[in-house]
């Protein structure tokens, strides 16, 4: 009320001394003044997000995180991370048994490793595990092209968590950062000065967090790229744990993909075990997705539950993208089945049972695709393993080379992998080469080996595949009808060549 008064009545005053004849200018000049730093205070003030009363009521501080019921329970796999993690944390909920033991309380713990595997879930449940109060921001938040702001802001969420835990009576706080390489880059003389005193701003208030200090205040921070950060935040002292968040195995994929199936009505077809086994390198973000997509395609159904092909079209969705109406050719569909017939038959033999799905169908960038059935988690290769797995992608483009004459531009991708592949057999030792320094060999020594593996590796292939034209002809009728051939089909068109007269 008082502000409407004002508006109305500093006019009529200011009207009324013209009308006396007073020159009003160096009022107008001390009003705009006036106003310009009113503007700026208010600005401040809404930009620390502090608790501010309005009508009675508290303003949500910008940082604060409502609680969560995340607990760790509900984190599918991640068993040594939670361990770890776990252990961690018991330095902020057994505050007397580490001063028994003279231990000094960690202040950072830094996840790190691919996007969508559960680092910010993790962070969640270590506030409900210590019963700390959690405020979390990202490193973006930080970055603005103004002098101290990065650094004012940094100060501002330590103080915020500590406030926060001493109005809810708590002992402890966990201050989250996401994507912490942004403000937390190497400092290499040639970026910004502004992110220079972010970053310093940072260092200098988990310095201050001694162990004497109620409440006492955890840093947490999330990146996938380790490698980027400054050596200054990862030495012990400041982020003493490091604790690795990889992409779950087989047992944790399974695990990961019951929790987000608890609520969903699954068919008696449905295996989880074998939706793991087919999404061999997926995050638990990528699991997540799968569930929900096959529950959006048995709705689109109108079916009462989610069935095993339901998840067939989640797997494919996620791993290559939605169908896309892109119409090829007669001769072109011709092309895109026999290659990936190539694939299948080259897969099979080298490894029995691993082609789930041969598919015609446009979806993302390919034109068509072979889905194949991991038989096991793997990571460590042998020569031999490599060099199958190069023939499974040199089959396409075989294929097209004997009905074909010739390669088309839908085997680069195929090449690129073979190649990579074959680059690590000469950089793993296991090349003619012997152990090499890639550094100190000649590169066209490089080169040449690696084109040697890969055209004796050509040849294997194109052996293989000419003893299969019986299959090729089969599949390529029912691709062009049904543009689905599904692996057991697939296997029993296998099955008609005997098996005495196909050298791998």
């Amino acid at each position: 009320m008082s502000k409407e008064l004002l508006i109305g009545v500093v006019p009529a005053v200011l009207i009324f001394l013209m009308f006396l004849g007073v020159n009003i200018t160096p009022f107008l000049l001390f009003a705009l003044v006036l106003g310009a730093i009113y503007f700026m205070v208010i600005r401040q003030q809404s930009g620390r997000g502090g608790n501010v009363a309005l009508g009675g009521k508290r303003k949500q501080n910008k940082h604060e995180i409502p609680k969560s019921n995340v607990q760790f329970a509900d984190i599918g796999g991640q068993e040594r991370a939670k361990k770890e993690l776990k252990e961690a944390l018991d330095f902020l909920v057994y505050k007397d048994k580490i001063a028994q033991y003279g231990i000094r309380p960690i202040k950072g713990v830094l996840l790190t490793g691919p996007p969508g595997t559960g680092k910010t879930l993790m962070a969640k449940a270590a506030a409900n595990y210590t019963n700390s109060a959690f405020v979390a921001a990202s490193g973006s938040q930080f970055v603005e092209m103004y002098v101290g702001v990065g650094a004012q802001r940094v100060r501002e969420l330590f103080k915020e968590a500590k406030t926060m835990a001493e109005k809810n009576n708590q002992d402890s706080a966990i201050i989250f950062i996401d994507e912490i390489d942004v403000i937390g880059g190497k400092r290499d003389g040639q970026q910004q000065r502004e992110y220079d005193q972010t970053l310093n701003q940072l260092l200098t208030e988990m310095d201050g967090v001694a162990t004497s200090d109620k409440p006492r205040v955890l840093v947490m921070a999330a990146t996938n790229r380790k490698d980027m950060l400054d050596a200054a935040l990862l030495r012990p002292g400041r982020f003493d744990r490091h604790i690795i968040v990889d992409l779950p195995d087989k047992p944790a994929r399974e695990q990961i993909l019951t929790i987000h199936t608890a609520n969903k009505p699954l068919g008696s077809d449905v295996t989880l075990e074998k939706v793991a086994q087919e999404t061999f390198g997926f995050s638990g973000a990528q699991l997540e997705s799968v569930a929900n997509e096959a529950a959006i395609y048995a709705m689109r159904d109108a079916g009462e539950k989610i069935e095993a092909r339901h998840f067939a079209y989640a797997v494919d969705k996620v791993m290559l993208g939605e169908k896309v109406d892109r119409e090829a050719s007669e001769e072109e569909k011709k092309r895109v089945a026999l290659h990936e017939l190539g694939h299948a038959i080259a897969s099979e033999m080298v490894r029995p049972g691993s082609v789930s799905q041969v598919t015609l169908s446009p979806r993302g960038k390919a034109l068509g695709y072979v889905r194949q059935n991991p038989m096991e988690d793997r990571y460590l290769y042998t020569k031999e393993a490599l060099e199958k797995q190069i023939m499974v992608c040199l089959g396409g483009a075989v294929a097209e080379e004997i009905y074909y004459g010739g390669r088309s531009t839908g085997s680069k991708n195929d090449f690129e992998q073979a190649l990579g592949m074959a680059q690590e057999i000469v950089q793993s030792g296991m090349s003619r080469l012997g152990i090499v320094h890639l550094q100190y060999v000649d590169k066209t020594r490089i080169h040449d080996e690696v084109e040697r593996l890969l055209d004796n590796m050509l040849d294997q292939t194109r052996t293989l595949l000419k003893q299969f034209d019986d299959v090729f002809q089969t599949g390529l009728g029912t691709l062009m009808n049904a543009e689905v051939l599904q692996g057991d089909e697939f296997r029993s068109l296998l099955k008609q060549v005997k098996k005495e007269e196909v050298a791998v």
